[in-house]
């Protein structure tokens, strides 16, 4: 088998993955030193971290990256205003360090700025909330790393008029503007598994863990099943990590129930509307009775949400009611001139946090920090958290499983706060290059931009894709922000494996568009057959399927509890 480059995560990619898996099993053939089970944000990192240490290292998940929470963020990279105000300022400050490494050494061509409106209607709320915004600030400005967004200003109602035309002022005296950041939750653990995979992890999709090898009271390894054919393996690994997530219960229940971890989900939805809807040049954020709600800047979209309330019901799916879209969007007609109406919303998506609680305290109540155990030998678990902290939380997580590796040589300690995403690297460069570009491709800026925007200084592989197949440089039918080279290179070098993984997940196609992709579907599912070597028996299968997986969440979201939303999209299960 020819080895794949470093750093493509193609079909070939995940074969040679496999093989060298299973090769731990052979005699002799020596374990892992990490093995990671999770795809999402916190596993990626806990993966690059290790590999980063010089340890050998792999990581299983059995959907698609990114398929679970990871995907289904606010999409903001931030300190938490919340907290903040829960007197939390270790949490706050962490993640204003993350939020600055992210934006201006590890990331910058994934995360940027983005600006927020504080609506005030209250004469005591300027100095109450802004006293809260200039520690912010200065929290930020004082980390060890640059703080990477403008400070707060303070804007009286006139400005406030002429910067957001749609939000209602009738009852505010001002409000304040100030920065965040957002990020592309799903891309940015593409990015991170990628990397990891560049630096030498193996990395392997739809497969997934059925129990764990033991020795005694010591785990030394995982039984997983490749998804795709039904293959059972064996992974002998000196230290199992778990970062599933939601699944940190179910995972526990493997290795006996001994885990020291209760993990409760709380359901978060968010509508997309199209940008025209509200005329404003910031986002806005204020204070619900049972959340935060951010309306947010998302390129010619607004994403709208949240709502955080309990959820026990299939894990993989959650579904959106109807009660909670209707919640949503009272919500934010109280900020708006002109309401938005469920005709308005192009898409919607439901997520879980996974929240470290005890037995009784509501959701919104439970904290976000997280926490590392090691309930037997050769196990570590990893739960709670936020997007913002992964790295924080892998390097525990990593620090935690050491003891278990002390027959290595010992573990050297983190230095993922200097390894840059890929991507990052040349990203400035190209950037100023980005008319030049244009000029060679012959594409327009705009379509440079939105490749640097998602690719950073691998916008070179798109373009080599496109001047050698030329093709590839129509946008894709039905959603035109994005271009064909896009779904082939999500296959190629991404590892994309079904429909969903593209048009749900590498691109954002099924939340952007008033059909949900459905327009589509065909075109994507034809590019992806050529690479993978589907039948086309195969390709129509996969499009049957979004359809209708389509049409359940449509379905669910006319519901009105949960329970109701829940059955109605359950009936379509995944393909593998």
């Amino acid at each position: 088998m020819t080895a794949p480059p470093p750093g493509v995560l193609g079909p070939a990619a995940r074969d040679a993955a496999l093989a060298a898996l299973a090769g731990t099993a052979e005699p002799g053939a020596g374990d892992l030193d990490v093995l990671v089970v999770g795809g999402g944000v916190v596993g990626a990192g806990v993966a690059l971290d290790a590999v980063t240490r010089g340890l050998t290292t792999a990581l299983v998940e059995q959907r698609d990256l990114a398929s679970g929470t990871s995907s289904r963020s606010s999409k903001l990279v931030h300190g938490g205003l919340r907290y903040l105000e829960m007197l939390d300022f270790g949490l706050v400050r962490e993640a204003l360090e993350e939020r600055g490494l992210l934006l201006t050494r590890l990331a910058p061509h994934l995360v940027r700025p983005v600006p927020f409106l504080y609506p005030l209607t209250r004469t005591w709320e300027r100095p109450y909330v802004g006293a809260g915004l200039a520690l912010y600030d200065s929290m930020a400005a004082l980390g060890r790393h640059d703080m990477g967004v403008p400070r707060h200003r303070h804007l009286f109602r006139r400005q406030v008029a002429r910067i957001a035309p749609d939000l209602r002022t009738d009852d505010l005296t001002g409000a304040i503007r100030y920065h965040d950041a957002q990020v592309d939750d799903a891309r940015l653990v593409t990015t991170i598994a990628r990397t990891t995979a560049r630096h030498g992890a193996h990395v392997a999709t739809r497969t997934k863990v059925t129990g764990f090898l033991r020795e005694g009271e010591r785990v030394v390894g995982v039984r997983a099943r490749d998804l795709e054919t039904g293959t059972d393996l064996e992974v002998r690994a000196r230290v199992v990590v778990n970062a599933a997530g939601v699944w940190t219960d179910e995972i526990q229940e493997m290795v006996g129930g001994r885990g020291a971890l209760h993990v409760r989900a709380s359901k978060g939805i968010h509508l997309v509307v199209p940008r025209d809807r509200i005329r404003s040049e910031a986002g806005f954020i204020t204070k619900t009775e049972k959340s935060v709600l951010f309306v947010i800047p998302w390129g010619r979209h607004w994403i709208i949400g949240t709502t955080d309330t309990a959820w026990d019901l299939d894990k993989a799916h959650p579904a959106a009611s109807k009660a909670d879209i209707d919640y949503v969007l009272a919500h934010v007609n109280t900020l708006l001139r002109e309401p938005l109406d469920h005709d308005d919303v192009e898409g919607v998506y439901a997520g879980l946090r996974p929240l470290l609680s005890g037995e009784s305290e509501p959701t919104s109540k439970i904290s976000r920090e997280h926490t590392v155990v090691a309930p037997v030998p050769g196990l570590v678990m990893i739960a709670g958290g936020k997007l913002t902290t992964y790295r924080v939380m892998a390097r525990d997580a990593v620090d935690a499983a050491a003891p278990s590796l002390a027959d290595t040589g010992g573990v050297r300690g983190s230095i993922t706060d200097r390894v840059p995403l890929l991507g990052a690297d040349g990203f400035e460069t190209r950037s100023n290059q980005r008319v030049m570009l244009a000029r060679r491709s012959g594409l327009h800026v705009a379509r440079i931009d939105h490749l640097l925007g998602r690719y950073g200084a691998l916008v070179d592989d798109l373009l080599a894709l496109v001047a050698a197949r030329p093709e590839l440089a129509e946008p894709l039918p039905g959603a035109d922000d994005y271009l064909a080279a896009e779904a082939v290179y999500a296959v190629t070098h991404e590892g994309a494996r079904h429909l969903d993984d593209v048009l749900a997940r590498r691109t954002r196609i099924s939340v952007e568009t008033f059909d949900r992709g459905t327009t589509a579907a065909r075109p994507v599912a034809e590019l992806m057959a050529a690479e993978l070597g589907w039948s086309p028996g195969r390709t129509d299968e996969e499009v049957d399927h979004y359809l209708r997986r389509v049409e359940a969440e449509r379905q669910s979201q006319q519901k009105s509890t949960d329970q109701e939303a829940d059955e109605a999209r359950v009936q379509v299960r995944d393909l593998v």
